[in-house]
């Protein structure tokens, strides 16, 4: 197959430079993942390949650039994600990313969607009344809820933040922790506490906990309450029976809005329990005011080696289910 050369103009030094990464190792990356050849002449990248890994290459760099002139950071993680779009002939999606702003911490960070499916998450939250982000670990779920609570809570749209989560142990016993039935589930609440905290400040978080603004609480504690003008988030909602789920969504009140999020693959449920998060998505789905977002692999923001690691696990649950139904087969 003859090679084609495809050019592309960075626009300006700060932009080349963010491209390149330090010691190239952006430019590495599209190399690598990508088979071309990219040399830099000026202001200019030329690309060299077959023609349509060159062409992908060159629209990489096009969406990166654009990210670039936005004053967005390029690093490693985001090339890969870029190349992971243009695999589906949807690099220039990333470029949505840029525009908008999810929420500001308090020592004045913005907090973006990093992927397109984050920002659909993000969107679904902003426009609906009760939305499920289900997918692996990694992906944002529960901190973009959080931020988006504080948020919705700065700008005086609800009254309080209640974040919950089941107490479902993940292979070790509440039983065998020191202190009453709240100490036993702080560590189980630590994720929520911790992007609190970077989202408000340790000293307005412990005021509005204090004020009784913000609420931490196992899920047991939601039963026969009417959650009103709040912004309620239930964590980790895989580990919810069918009943634990429709008694928690059946506490919506007026002005409220609920983020229920949790990942499929890990349930630590006794066995012959079924998920209420599985059952809840499936039964729920095309209600209106209801939004159902699934997170994938592509969407983990966490080390590159986390998205790799979910990759390898769900292969193999592939791998047993075939080998499993191979069997009732025969």
């Amino acid at each position: 197959m003859n090679n084609t050369i495809k050019k592309v103009g960075a626009g300006g030094v700060d932009r080349l430079q963010k491209i390149l990464g330090p010691f190239d190792e952006n430019l590495n990356v599209i190399m690598r993942r990508l088979g071309v050849i990219i040399r830099v002449d000026g202001l200019t990248f030329i690309i060299e390949g077959a023609e349509e890994r060159a062409a992908q290459a060159a629209s990489v760099i096009e969406s990166l650039l654009c990210l670039a002139e936005n004053g967005e950071t390029v690093d490693k993680g985001r090339v890969e994600y870029c190349i992971e779009l243009s695999d589906e002939g949807k690099a220039q999606d990333i470029t949505k990313l840029s525009s908008d702003t999810v929420a500001i911490t308090y020592r004045g960070k913005p907090i973006k969607s990093k992927t397109v499916g984050q920002k659909r998450y993000v969107d679904s939250i902003k426009s609906g009344t009760v939305t499920f982000g289900i997918g692996p670990a990694g992906t944002g779920k529960t901190y973009l809820a959080v931020c988006l609570a504080v948020q919705a809570f700065k700008q005086k749209q609800i009254e309080k933040i209640i974040l919950t989560r089941p107490a479902v142990e993940a292979g070790e016993k509440l039983g065998f922790l020191p202190g009453d039935l709240q100490t036993k589930v702080d560590p189980y609440l630590r994720p929520l506490y911790d992007a609190l905290q970077e989202m408000l400040g340790l000293e307005t978080y412990a005021k509005l906990m204090e004020r009784g603004s913000i609420e931490i609480a196992p899920l047991a504690y939601m039963r026969g309450r009417t959650l009103s003008n709040a912004f309620v988030i239930l964590d980790e909602a895989q580990n919810t029976t069918r009943e634990q789920m429709k008694m928690f969504l059946t506490r919506l009140g007026d002005g409220s809005k609920m983020v229920i999020t949790g990942d499929a693959t890990q349930i630590d449920l006794p066995s012959g329990k079924s998920s209420g998060l599985e059952h809840a998505a499936s039964v729920l789905k095309g209600v209106e005011g209801v939004g159902i977002i699934y997170l994938t692999d592509k969407d983990v923001v966490r080390n590159p080696l986390v998205m790799r690691i979910v990759r390898a696990y769900d292969a193999d649950d592939k791998r047993r289910l075939s080998f499993a139904d191979g069997i009732k087969t025969e």
